[in-house]
């Protein structure tokens, strides 16, 4: 009795001490990936604890979804933390950048589903902030998407995103080189789905990190 009552601690032990792990929400996004070893891959996202191996010609750009760290890491052992990566033995150039920090991050619940394809949405009272003109939206293959500007009328945009039936995909606006309007308000919609967010008056048309412009719809229910 007393070692199956042992045993069974010992399991519930193993448990408890696992359920963190199993709830820990992705911290950062790939947004650049150059290598064939690094196992992970372009718009993946990583938890606080992922170790990425690069050889010295390799490199990864990783976007820190609440932190708001931008870094470009060439070669070594990166572990990725909670606000930043630990490099050994390799080169990093971090930056600050503006992105809505904590606002497009997943919650720890949502982690647990499957390969962080759910995601919040945001509510009407607090708008995304946008720190690029040209969004980056992240839904499912093949969803209709609609972006309408709620301040001004007459600007609508209309597009589809690639790769059907895929769980997750993402349509950059700045690869189809539109823009939205500095200042602007806006409601995208997928179905019944949609997100307010509005563009920073400051917000620039190019060289703006994926972090500062992501659009993050959750799945159809």
């Amino acid at each position: 009795m007393r070692m199956a009552a042992a045993s069974a601690l010992a399991t519930a032990g193993i448990m408890i001490c696992g359920a963190p792990a199993l709830a820990q929400a992705p911290v950062a996004l790939v947004e650049d990936v150059r290598g064939n070893t690094v196992g992970v891959e372009f718009m993946d996202y990583v938890s606080a604890g992922k170790v990425i191996k690069l050889r010295p010609q390799d490199s990864i750009v990783l976007g820190y979804l609440t932190s708001c760290w931008h870094e470009t890491i060439t070669g070594g052992i990166v572990t990725v933390g909670s606000e930043q990566s630990d490099v050994q033995g390799g080169k990093v150039a971090r930056r600050k950048v503006k992105c809505d920090g904590g606002r497009v991050a997943l919650t720890a619940g949502q982690a647990n589903q499957s390969a962080g394809t759910s995601f919040r949405s945001l509510d009407r009272e607090s708008p995304l902030t946008l720190y690029g003109l040209s969004p980056v939206v992240e839904a499912t293959g093949g969803a209709a998407l609609l972006i309408v500007r709620t301040d001004r009328h007459g600007e609508y945009h209309v597009a589809k995103l690639p790769k059907p039936g895929a769980q997750r995909s993402f349509l950059d606006f700045a690869v189809t080189a539109k823009t939205l309007v500095e200042g602007g308000t806006y409601r995208a919609s997928i179905g019944s789905r949609q997100i307010i967010f509005k563009i920073d008056p400051s917000a620039k048309a190019r060289g703006v990190p994926i972090i500062s412009r992501l659009l993050r719809f959750q799945p159809a229910s």
